[in-house]
């Protein structure tokens, strides 16, 4: 998209604000949101969001357990757990608030994991119970907000 064409869509979602017209500025921000030079981009299906920002929640809960030397199968059912919690965070059609519907979903898969270590290392639940919370939290809000239709 070029820098005319943004500014001319930008004053007509002004214009159509101010005057009322949200069908205007409804056509308008999907014709920015979609064409990008001339091509219309495809919107990501909600299921691979779900993979991706899975994925990250998958880095970012194992970046700590290397740095802590914990053993490799530890790290990849970390890993996995993610990927799993996102497929099924963008596919549940629970009908509770997103940033639950992670938190819930995210604890669910925990729990097997959760017994095996806690049955060995109780204390070491603490760290994994906080780090499920926060990341179940954001993948539950960046599928609900980044999803797009589900296919």
């Amino acid at each position: 998209m070029h820098l005319s064409d943004l500014l001319r869509t930008t004053a007509c979602l002004r214009k159509s604000r101010q005057v009322g017209h949200r069908k205007h500025a409804r056509r308008y921000t999907q014709s920015a949101n979609y064409k990008m030079e001339g091509k219309t981009m495809k919107k990501i299906s909600k299921i691979k969001i779900g993979i991706i920002f899975g994925i990250i929640a998958g880095i970012v809960d194992v970046i700590p357990m290397i740095f802590q030397k914990l053993t490799w199968d530890a790290n990849l059912s970390a890993f996995s757990m993610w990927i799993i919690a996102g497929f099924m965070v963008s596919t549940s059609d629970l009908k509770i608030n997103s940033v639950l519907k992670g938190i819930l979903i995210s604890f669910l898969l925990l729990t097997p994991l959760a017994i095996i270590i806690g049955w060995h290392q109780p204390i070491s639940l603490i760290p994994i119970f906080l780090m499920t919370i926060i990341l179940g939290c954001l993948l539950g809000y960046f599928v609900n907000r980044f999803g797009g239709e589900q296919s």
